[in-house]
């Protein structure tokens, strides 16, 4: 397991770092290594452990420094007690935290830690990590320089890469078909135990159907009456199982790129699940199916890239945020970028191996409505050559996310 494609993790001068991402991502592999600098380290994964926190934050927490408190949703009360104890003493570097759960959803754990703890998101690996390279891609996209790759996976080859995901128990895995038991297995534990740590929740049993739903729907608009329906329950609820799902890093939802000036603009949130392995385990898509029904693969891909590109933002010293754009001409671009300049460039996901002008009409509306903020958009295509399409858009390799 290597460690975060990050390149700006904090540097320690909080007293608290917390390390948020999916069950079984390795967050628990990287921090083991820490502990074997001194520090202690608690799982809250031991029942006896996790009674002994649950029982009495307080005195758990008590008499505890320079300590590693693994899976700390299971008793998210222990923020509360850590907080008291740094106010008391605000050396840097006092708690060192995993979440497979994004605690810092609760209002008051956010608001209790605000300006004592920093925030590693630690997603499953990235391609570039099982490459073993250092990416630069968003730099050369927002300046234009995109080159082609110096190795281009493309193809079937491409497609088996998607169907991989990044989680590092399935990559070992060297048969389809034992990648997909462990999928399968993993979201059984991730729907009956991990959503019990974090919610109540009433309909436990008709989850796995609600989450197929979903899965039918990536890449594409929110319909939360349509979720919710699935399984009888209202609009509202619906978009709160949405929303406990995004929790545990199942999937995302992305809001809708907009400016004031411009009136036709479809302002609804866009989801996505955040490993394409899992995806496909969902979806029950193997490799003989996609080659069979290629138009299986397109919104496949686009979680995949979407997925990819969150990955490459921890790398990169630009602060961006990811959105998509629609206009009621039904003109999109998938992924829109907006770094904290303002400045814009858009990311179009084609399973093609070749692009026409006409796959261009989205990001051309989308440069248009920025004007002058619009850095660059790319096609991102099933080939290896980046292809010039007019002043600032380009066919670019899909492998040059990492390339």
């Amino acid at each position: 397991m290597s460690e975060p494609l990050t390149s700006n993790q904090p540097r320690t001068i909080v007293p608290i770092v917390l390390i948020v991402g999916p069950r079984r991502a390795g967050k628990t592999t990287l921090v083991r290594k820490m502990g074997e600098a001194g520090r202690t380290y608690l799982t809250l994964d031991d029942q006896t452990v996790l009674e002994a926190a649950q029982s009495d934050p307080a005195g758990f927490i008590r008499g505890l420094d320079r300590a590693i408190i693994d899976e700390i949703q299971r008793a998210p009360d222990l923020l509360l007690a850590i907080k008291k104890t740094v106010d008391e003493d605000y050396r840097p570097g006092r708690f060192l935290l995993t979440g497979s759960a994004n605690v810092l959803t609760l209002p008051r754990i956010a608001d209790s830690l605000a300006g004592r703890m920093e925030t590693i998101r630690m997603l499953p690996l990235a391609r570039a990590e099982i490459e073993g390279r250092t990416p630069s891609f968003l730099e050369h996209l927002f300046d234009g320089s995109l080159k082609s790759p110096w190795s281009s996976i493309i193809g079937d080859d491409f497609v088996q890469l998607v169907l991989l995901g990044g989680f590092p128990e399935a990559i070992s895995r060297n048969s389809e078909r034992r990648r997909q038991d462990w999928a399968r297995s993993y979201l059984t534990s991730i729907l009956t135990r991990d959503l019990r740590d974090i919610a109540d929740v009433e309909k436990l049993t008709e989850l796995p159907k609600f989450v197929r739903l979903l899965a039918e729907h990536t890449s594409q608009l929110v319909n939360y009456s349509q979720f919710g329906g699935s399984i009888n329950v209202s609009h509202k609820t619906g978009q709160r199982y949405v929303g406990l799902l995004e929790q545990v890093f199942l999937v995302a939802t992305v809001q809708p790129w907009f400016t004031n000036t411009l009136k036709r603009i479809v302002k609804t949130p866009k989801l996505h699940f955040l490993d394409s392995g899992l995806l496909a385990s969902v979806r029950g898509l193997t490799f003989d199916r996609v080659k069979a029904d290629r138009g299986t693969f397109g919104a496949l891909l686009e979680s995949f890239v979407f997925s990819e590109v969150l990955k490459l933002m921890t790398a990169s010293e630009l602060r961006l945020t990811p959105y998509h754009f629609r206009d009621r001409d039904m003109r999109e671009v998938d992924i829109v970028l907006e770094r904290d300049d303002g400045m814009i460039a858009g990311i179009e996901v084609k399973a093609n191996a070749t692009v026409k002008a006409g796959d261009f009409g989205g990001l051309r509306a989308l440069a248009e409505a920025c004007g002058d903020r619009f850095a660059f958009g790319v096609v991102l295509y099933d080939n290896t050559d980046v292809v010039p399409f007019g002043d600032k858009l380009a066919a670019v390799p899909l492998s040059s996310m990492w390339g």
